[in-house]
């Protein structure tokens, strides 16, 4: 079964959860999404997938956060997805995907519920 993941090789959890799935021997397909950024569509694929809100896959933390205004109240879903498609480093990582399911890996183990044995 295909398994993708969302990776930033310099974040520790997503290098952490590449090599989780290596070590399982899943080799999957990497995207470095700074590199290569999901357009709206796939980004609106992925929410659907991980089944949370565009709010749950925003970080919080990044620059682009505040200076976009992105904390203030009634900033909508739609907003937070054009937000992370034109600036990728407000995506968390990693995202991985197999079978039409996708989990974060936050903590990396949690991607395993999707990885077929």
């Amino acid at each position: 079964m295909k398994v993708t993941i969302y990776h930033n090789p310099r974040c520790s959890k997503s290098r952490q959860t590449l090599a989780l799935l290596r070590e399982r021997g899943v080799d999957p397909e990497v995207i470095e999404y700074l590199k290569t950024p999901p357009d709206k569509a796939t980004l609106e694929s992925l929410l659907e997938a991980l089944s949370i809100p565009a709010s749950g896959l925003v970080r919080t933390g990044e620059p682009e956060y505040r200076e976009l205004g992105l904390a203030t109240a009634g900033t909508t879903e739609s907003h937070l997805v054009d937000a992370m498609v034109e600036h990728p480093r407000l995506i968390q990582r990693p995202i991985v995907i197999c079978g039409g399911q996708a989990r974060l890996g936050r903590p990396p183990e949690q991607v395993l519920e999707i990885i077929p044995e």
